[in-house]
């Protein structure tokens, strides 16, 4: 933490013109590495098996929900059939198999653990971003379950699968955000995306019924030209929606209605 702090401060230094840190204890010029930004169509397979491990320990709110993850398309061009999956370290690679709804099952493997592998996609860069899919099975049609979303939160975020940001400042979002502050927090702004174009979401928990602001739709109906294509919502902006996942007034068996664009009158 201490060094994601100091590039932190040698970051907003040369931002702001001023002249950063120049000696280290030794006296020595000091010198700050950065990584370079992760392909985001590539993603880390030791994040992936902590939010995995995290899935785990917090089923509670999903009881019944398996876990599986899920690509979506981030560009206008991109084709989402017959995408192959690997999880590739210096010496393994694991397929991994991806059902038509482009969702698939990560396999523990101790040999990619090791050697710090990228689960990889035959994509181009920035063209799928990368979601948790908890589903409670049974559920009536057009629904979602807000116990199941808050989980796909805190899961998504421990394995490092939203790419919500330039990737110049990637590595600072990393430094200053955890599943605690993005799900916890009315001002998290984690995204979800529905099935279809929505044209508004209920929440209904026994007689209490609320429709979502339209605030909370469209990723808040703020992204400009310019930002939208840092945001993972890039071609699903009509799909796309807050949840009130950190309000606990909302239990996790509230039920999440859509109301689809195609059914609205």
């Amino acid at each position: 933490m201490a060094r994601q702090a100091d590039r932190v401060i040698l970051l907003l230094a040369c931002l702001a013109g001023l002249p950063a840190p120049a000696l280290s204890q030794s006296g020595q010029p000091a010198t700050v590495t950065v990584q370079s930004t992760r392909d985001p169509v590539d993603k880390s397979y030791r994040k992936m098996i902590r939010g995995m491990e995290r899935f785990e320990r917090e089923r509670a709110m999903a009881p019944n929900a398996p876990l599986r993850f899920q690509l979506l398309p981030r560009s206008p061009t991109v084709e989402m059939r017959g995408i192959t999956l690997r999880v590739a370290g210096n010496t393994v690679s694991v397929p991994v198999p991806v059902a038509e709804d482009n969702s698939f099952v990560l396999p523990r493997n101790e040999t990619a653990l090791r050697e710090d592998a990228a689960v990889l996609a035959n994509r181009k860069t920035t063209s799928m971003t990368w979601r948790a899919l908890i589903v409670t099975p049974g559920l009536p049609p057009g629904t979602r379950r807000l116990g199941d979303m808050r989980l796909e939160c805190r899961v998504g975020v421990e394995a490092g699968l939203v790419s919500n940001s330039s990737p110049l400042f990637s590595w600072i979002n990393e430094a200053l955000t955890s599943p605690e502050q993005v799900c916890g927090s009315p001002n998290g702004n984690y995204l979800y995306f529905s099935e279809r174009p929505i044209f508004a979401v209920r929440l209904r928990a026994g007689e209490r019924v609320e429709t979502l602001p339209f605030r909370m739709l469209y990723a808040g109906g703020e992204q400009s030209k310019t930002d939208l294509q840092y945001c993972d919502c890039q071609v699903m902006l009509d799909r796309t929606f807050y949840a009130p996942i950190w309000d606990a007034a909302w239990p996790d068996d509230t039920l999440v209605e859509f109301e689809y664009m195609e059914d609205a009158p």
